[in-house]
């Protein structure tokens, strides 16, 4: 159990049976009375928020999450199939469960899967991703000299910014936390 002390951003509690993320959080201490902790939270399902003051003597339980590593098959009707390679046993994702994570899933991409109980909540990419280049425009030599970059799409159907030596049939290294191109990737 957490008490109101224990409370902070990122911190994960369970209330009325539903499983809940601090996206802010301060503390109070009026002249007189007890402390305040005023809490942001939002709901880790349905993405919902609210603001909510606690005094420090109420207590929270800890969420029941726990992620497991699986693998993307495929998109289908709007939900993403995800595998667990060790008992094959299959999961959907609806597309806003898995949110900007679309930009990067490519087949056979291992991820984290995010469970409140026995229910899939939501989707953790790796950092960085390899995919391919499916749409460049060409250069000549000379346009590397400015430091522009040109926009590129790659196999996900993503657009991004890169250099303008990058063409297509490439393929590049993407961050998934911020969707910038990192490197070329040799095969």
């Amino acid at each position: 159990m957490y008490s109101a002390s224990d409370l902070r951003k990122n911190l994960k509690i369970q209330i009325d049976g539903a499983p809940y993320v601090i996206v802010d959080f301060s503390f109070v201490k009026p002249g007189k009375g007890q402390a305040l902790y005023r809490c942001k939270l939002k709901n880790m399902i349905n993405g919902t928020q609210f603001e909510r003051t606690y005094r420090s003597v109420d207590t929270f339980e800890p969420a029941d999450l726990k992620e497991k590593k699986m693998q993307y098959l495929y998109e289908e009707d709007g939900k993403y199939c995800f595998m667990d390679t060790e008992t094959y046993e299959q999961v959907y994702l609806s597309g806003d469960q898995v949110g900007d994570a679309t930009n990067f899933l490519s087949d056979n991409l291992d991820a984290e899967i995010l469970f409140f109980g026995e229910e899939p909540i939501g989707v953790t990419l790796p950092n960085f991703v390899d995919l391919t280049v499916t749409v460049a425009e060409p250069w000549s030599k000379g346009d590397s000299v400015t430091g522009k970059s040109k926009p590129i799409v790659v196999e996900t159907g993503y657009s991004l910014q890169a250099p303008p030596f990058i063409e297509e049939g490439e393929k590049i290294r993407i961050d998934t936390r911020t969707g910038e191109y990192l490197t070329r990737v040799k095969e």
